[in-house]
């Protein structure tokens, strides 16, 4: 079954090239001009992954991130979060931060190529099916936090943490090397899987978010720890 691709964005002609780029790498795709069309479809059949634009009429991009990812009443129920990839342009890089607040997994600006938004496409789709966890058969335990690969489930004092689909795979590859230190462009490559594009800012955005739900003190992490001048390090308890 070919997996299915929702392109939300308002330009036909984007969304034409895009179409006929993912249909040629034997993509289903399926396309909305407006944040409502967008909401109508994610809700009828949610797809494999999401193109979206940030700007869009109607309803806006962040606003479909928002409910998209909004643990206690999200917009579709799903065994996984929909991976997101948006599309923004260089000015919008406020906009750009906070969609991977909300939990978007890539981005590309516009201008873009399309083979490139095809890279990062299946990119994203090989991390999501490999779980980017390297398959490992043992759950991980410390003396506060336990990590399951198999059901993806994190839990803090046993009381299970809600992580998006990229927190888990980054909290799990730092944890699976403990005291080890990472730069951001090496999770981008571990955690992401690329190595040349990648904006390292994705990677500080998704650790602020992981110590916002499993530390204490979000403001002095115990368990992902900065090594300031290098990147990050798991710190076991």
């Amino acid at each position: 079954m070919k997996p299915t691709i929702l392109i939300v964005e308002d330009d036909p002609t984007i969304r034409e090239v895009v179409q006929r780029y993912l249909e040629r790498e034997g993509f289903a795709v399926k396309e909305a001009a407006d944040g409502p069309t967008a909401l109508r479809l994610l809700r009828e059949s949610p797809p494999d992954l999401l193109i979206l634009d940030l700007m869009l009429p109607g309803i806006d991009g962040l606003t479909i991130t928002r409910q998209l990812r909004d643990a206690d009443n999200p917009l579709v129920v799903t065994e996984g979060d929909v991976p997101i990839i948006m599309l923004t342009a260089k000015v919008e890089e406020y906009d750009r931060l906070l969609g991977f607040e909300l939990g978007a997994d890539d981005y590309i600006t516009k201008p873009f190529s399309p083979q490139e938004l095809v890279l990062r496409v299946k990119a994203v789709l090989r991390r999501l099916k490999s779980g980017a966890v390297a398959l490992a058969e043992r759950p991980l335990h410390f003396a506060r936090l336990a990590l399951d690969p198999k059901t993806r489930e994190v839990r803090l004092d046993n009381k299970l943490v809600d992580l998006t689909a990229k927190e888990f795979d980054l909290l799990w590859f730092l944890a699976s090397h403990p005291r080890q230190v990472f730069t951001r462009d090496q999770l981008l490559d571990q955690v992401w899987g690329y190595a040349f594009y990648g904006d390292p800012s994705t990677v500080t955005v998704h650790v602020r978010r992981l110590r916002e739900k499993i530390e204490p003190d979000a403001a002095n992490p115990t368990f992902v720890q900065t090594v300031w001048g290098v990147g990050y390090r798991f710190e076991a308890d």
